[in-house]
């Protein structure tokens, strides 16, 4: 990697860490609100801030011309230091180790919402806050943020950052220039949030309270205030709100934008319909499960198996019940959602419904080719024909996907926990979804886990957020020749 290269990467390296200095802000404010210790942090955040604009200063002058390779080089990078940055709060105000606090930071700026903390009530409100800001921002994806920051530097390079960290099938532009894209979303983004959060709080949470949640649902995240999670609330209309937030943070946020042109073309997708229909499907499944083994009246059951269902196919982890007390068949229903995921362009994370679409088409298509070998046989989604080379990637990011879970869940089992534990969790960290069964159930967490595990979790997190593809290049030669 040339010297021009590197300075690339820093400057844009300075840009988002003087991007997170600032929102680390927050916490210190809350701290200071609820009259917390909160001097270290601070002094934390601003040696932080000393640094990125020290060589911010130093590259003022250095126009950016980014190349794709140094793109996927930066994105990578960026992971790996904010799961660091995430980590040093932690470090400061509770007992855990290194691992522990790295662990936790990826899982919240993943938004996988996995926790190492056997009790969250006791943590400072501060570090509450920490956690759901975390996740916030790697809602939509900490990247996105700063292409629209980048315009300041060099916007035709934005929008290969905004290739190299969006995930999904394609990434529309709405705009003519990506970084207006970028804007508009985090503008949906935030408003999202801010509305979640007042009807929260209109509904019994505590404005506190409110807030987090926001945070944690509109990100896909599932970090609580509470250990009982939104159980906690026992309230029906914080868990049917929260359900109806999950699902739209699971729809691509670029049909939430052009709704806001007076456009529902995008609510009118495939992919959406299907979104829509198999979670219906699903939480019907599910509450028959429920009721079958319980007393519960209908529409308790109702409210709490969509709850769940939302909650986990949309990867965000929140819990309402203990859903692994509801039998083998409840279990089944949920691996499912667990397998779905949201939508490409969405907060969510798994494999998304879209792949599930195009895989589909392409089987019934070969299918019919080999009934009729002499057709032309094309494969159309909301009527566009979808091109071999889309078809060859999708194919390998499933196999990539479940090749990855494979991988991770014979290292847990090998370790010595059982295979439930073992494929829960490789699910939960590669699909960014949180609760498993077993051991780290939705009423458990990733206590028990020893350093090398953890990081090993910490790792198929992040590469579950990038899509493989990303962190994968780095590992070819070809892709460093000529960098």
């Amino acid at each position: 990697m040339d010297i021009r290269s590197l300075k690339n990467i820093f400057k844009l390296l300075s840009v988002i860490g003087l991007s997170l200095s600032v929102f680390f802000m927050m916490p210190i404010i809350f701290g200071f609100i609820f009259d917390e210790a909160y001097g270290r942090f601070l002094i934390f955040d601003g040696l932080l801030f000393l640094i990125n604009l020290f060589f911010y200063l130093i590259l003022l002058n250095h126009k950016v011309e980014l190349s794709i390779k140094q793109g996927i080089v930066f994105v990578n990078t960026i992971w790996v230091l904010l799961a660091f940055a995430g980590a040093v709060p932690l470090l400061l105000y509770t007992d855990v180790t290194l691992a522990q606090a790295v662990f936790e930071s990826v899982s919240g700026f993943t938004t996988t919402g996995s926790t190492i903390y056997c009790d969250v009530e006791v943590l400072p409100k501060m570090i509450l806050m920490h956690r759901s800001l975390m996740q916030w921002l790697g809602g939509m994806g900490i990247i996105v943020l700063g292409v629209g920051l980048f315009s300041l530097i060099n916007p035709s390079g934005s929008l290969t950052l905004f290739r190299a960290e969006s995930t999904g099938l394609k990434m529309e532009k709405m705009t003519p220039k990506i970084k207006d894209t970028a804007l508009r979303i985090w503008g949906v983004y935030v408003f999202l949030t801010l509305f979640n959060a007042i009807l929260l709080k209109l509904e019994g949470m505590s404005s506190f309270d409110a807030l987090n949640h926001a945070f944690s649902t509109i990100s896909t995240g599932g970090f609580s205030t509470k250990n009982a999670s939104m159980g906690y609330f026992d309230n029906p209309m914080i868990l049917w709100t929260t359900t109806l937030f999950m699902i739209l943070s699971g729809i691509n946020f670029l049909a939430h934008l052009k709704l806001f042109s007076g456009d529902l073309r995008g609510y009118k997708s495939e992919e959406v319909k299907w979104y829509i229909v198999i979670f219906l499907i699903l939480s019907v499944m599910l509450s028959l499960q429920h009721i079958s083994h319980s007393d519960d009246a209908v529409m308790y059951s109702l409210t709490h198996t969509s709850f769940t269902i939302a909650s986990i196919m949309t990867t965000t982890g929140f819990a309402s019940l203990d859903y692994s007390l509801w039998g083998q068949g409840a279990i089944a229903v949920i691996v499912v959602a667990m397998l779905v995921g949201g939508n490409a362009g969405s907060t969510a994370g798994g494999v998304k419904v879209i792949r599930y679409v195009v895989v589909i088409k392409s089987i019934m298509a070969d299918i019919k080719q080999i009934i009729h070998p002499n057709a032309i046989v094309n494969i159309f989604v909301d009527r566009n024909r979808i091109q071999n080379k889309v078809l060859h990637s999708t194919y390998a990011f499933v196999m990539l996907y479940m090749f990855s879970i494979l991988i991770v869940m014979l290292y847990l089992f090998a370790s010595g926990y059982d295979l439930m534990t073992s494929l829960s969790s490789a699910l939960s960290a590669i699909g960014n979804i949180g609760p498993g069964f077993s051991l780290t159930g939705p009423a458990e967490n990733y206590a028990f886990f020893d350093s090398m595990d953890l990081s090993v979790l910490s790792v198929a997190m992040i590469i579950g957020r990038l899509e493989f593809f990303t962190v994968l290049l780095l590992f070819s030669r070809n892709f460093w020749k000529q960098f």
